[in-house]
């Protein structure tokens, strides 16, 4: 399969990571972008910073996706609550044999089309795609998932700063127990690797999504409601304990929908405060009055724990608290 021809849709910290990377490795990189992000990608190109150093692609960037045409790979790096509008407006940029690879935090829309039980698969989540207009927009044969393992921030429009972590999981949404690896999916591997990151080939891409979620659908709500850092949030043994309760209602979850975890909650925390204090996303979403992605991280998961007919009354008071708290702040629908 040829990827010559890549764009970015949602040049932020993460999609500007990738963009970074597929240009070094040689594609004709574009990039949908609007307002100061157009600006500066025109006029400097994109920009990946890390330490001391910063190197710069060149980028063509657009408002209309339509000026861009067709392009061999599209990357979708946008938060969940902007995908409906971006499913939308992607027509012009995707042909018969074009692969979209979604870059997102959370429960994606594709998340019940394998990997998972049978009995679930195949369903629709309307947490995340309430009308079945984003699985309507961009064909799921096409759709690649993936699971990013990287710190990024953004220093300015087009200036992406990474702090820790370069590695990102590829997985065939449709993939079932015992497929191999597709040729896509080992051409995109390298084309990644190609350009500096580590990228890392999954039988299973809902497992990793959902062993990722399982960590941040707690931390990023609770920083939300507090505006604390991880290191603090976990320092406080109530708020410790409740997060647990939350991860242990999650966990039943995964392992009756067939994504079971062998990790405990306190193995997560661990992991968690090696990192160090820091500001999740969803809370430098609040500071920024961006809308926040709930739905896609707390919303999915007690629609699958209903599913399934299990109780999740942390979960629920977990979503019930935050979604007040972003209502307040005109950070999500009333």
């Amino acid at each position: 399969m040829t990827l010559k021809k890549a764009c970015i849709y949602g040049a932020g910290a993460i999609g500007g990571w990738l963009g970074v990377a597929l240009a070094k490795a040689g594609c004709e990189l574009s990039a949908v972008a609007r307002g100061q992000t157009l600006a500066a990608l025109r006029q400097d190109g994109l920009r990946l910073a890390h330490g001391e150093s910063c190197e710069t692609v060149a980028v063509r960037a657009e408002q209309d996706p339509a000026a861009l045409g067709v392009q061999d790979l599209v990357v979708i790096a946008v938060k969940a609550p902007a995908m409906l509008e971006v499913a939308k407006s992607l027509a012009p940029l995707i042909g018969p044999q074009t692969l979209v690879l979604t870059a997102m935090n959370g429960v994606p829309w594709w998340f019940l089309a394998g990997g998972v039980d049978p009995g679930l698969r195949g369903l629709q989540l309307q947490s995340v795609d309430p009308q079945g207009e984003i699985a309507r927009a961009i064909p799921l044969a096409q759709v690649m998932g993936s699971v990013v393992h990287a710190s990024c921030s953004l220093d300015g429009p087009g200036l992406v700063r990474r702090h820790f972590g370069n590695s990102i999981i590829l997985g065939e949404p449709t993939a079932l127990p015992g497929d191999a690896a597709t040729p896509r999916l080992l051409a995109l591997a390298e084309l990644l690797r190609a350009g500096g990151l580590e990228a890392k080939v999954s039988d299973n891409i809902q497992r990793d999504a959902w062993y990722k979620l399982w960590g941040n659908m707690t931390m990023n709500p609770v920083s939300a409601i507090t505006g604390a850092t991880t290191d603090r949030i976990l320092g406080d043994e109530l708020v410790r304990d409740f997060i647990t309760a939350v991860m242990l209602e999650a966990k039943e979850i995964g392992a009756r929908i067939g994504l079971p975890i062998a990790d405990t909650p306190q193995d997560r925390h661990q992991v968690t405060l090696k990192l160090g204090g820091f500001k999740t996303s969803m809370l430098q979403d609040v500071e920024a009055g961006k809308p926040v992605e709930l739905d896609a991280l707390v919303g999915a998961v007690r629609e699958m724990g209903a599913m399934c007919g299990i109780a999740t009354p942390f979960t629920n008071a977990l979503l019930g608290l935050t979604r007040l708290r972003a209502q307040q702040l005109g950070l999500y629908p009333g």
